[in-house]
């Protein structure tokens, strides 16, 4: 089965008089996965926003009125659960194989009805950060990729997270045992490959996924004469207050029109 291709689309209760949401479930390397959709109540062609996620399994889990947000701003979002969530074929494992589900999120978008199949920007929030960078590095006709509190280091996720190192072992193994499983799942190694301009916003004070995750991949990227930007917040955690917050989402959602 083609990669992308939606398989069911139902409707969903929108928390937005301006947005419809749908629950979609599509195929992904053979499964089916599921995700959400949330597009402008018009008819109009809108850029493609593909969400991705943080956490895992149900810690992170995609909020309808998080996507709704961004569709209001002008993009049609579509945000996977990852594999083997809400009823969705397959088992997430952090970064691996469930890559696909983004890869397979960004052709749904390209393929869609009303998206710009041109103009697909990859969004990541926390281990979205990582999963965006590889998308990125897998579709290298990403417009843009923006990174948000985002993972790019797996290594050091595991160093600091010490509260994640017993689901990363069972999930990934240890890295000490298994270091080509975290080189893998790290997009750092492979960045080169990354032609999208790339947007870093991160807290200074994040103690979910430090502030050395986005200066290390701000870093990479200006090594490799990679288009890069970054926002960084002093006294910000992973968190950031809901003004904050909806500034940060106009700002980003701005930047992503701005690309060619």
């Amino acid at each position: 089965m083609q990669n992308g291709k939606i398989i069911k689309k139902v409707p969903f209760p929108s928390p937005n008089p301006h947005v419809e949401l749908y629950e979609v479930v599509y195929f992904s390397e053979g499964l089916a996965v599921k995700g959400m959709l949330a597009e402008p109540k018009n008819n109009k062609v809108y850029d493609g926003f593909l969400y991705l996620r943080g956490g895992i399994k149900g810690v992170g889990m995609v909020r309808p009125a998080r996507i709704a947000q961004f569709a209001q701003e002008g993009f049609i979002v579509f945000a996977p659960y990852y594999r083997g969530n809400l009823g969705g074929q397959g088992q997430e494992d952090f970064a691996g194989d469930d890559r696909w589900d983004a890869f397979s999120g960004f052709e749904l978008l390209k393929d869609y009805q009303r998206v710009h199949p041109k103009r697909i920007h990859v969004f990541g929030f926390s281990r979205g950060g990582v999963m965006a960078l590889l998308t990125g590095i897998h579709k290298q006709d990403a417009t843009s990729i923006v990174t948000w509190g985002g993972v790019s280091d797996m290594f050091l996720t595991y160093e600091e997270r010490k509260d994640l190192r017993r689901m990363m072992k069972r999930v990934i193994g240890s890295p000490n045992k298994y270091p080509e499983r975290y080189e893998w799942r790290t997009p750092l190694y492979h960045i080169d490959r990354i032609q999208a301009p790339v947007l870093i916003i991160h807290g200074e004070e994040d103690q979910n996924v430090s502030i050395e995750h986005g200066k290390r991949l701000e870093k990479r990227l200006e090594e490799l004469n990679k288009a890069v930007e970054t926002k960084y917040f002093k006294g910000f955690t992973h968190y950031f207050p809901p003004a904050t917050n909806r500034e940060i989402v106009v700002m980003l959602c701005e930047w992503m029109k701005r690309q060619r």
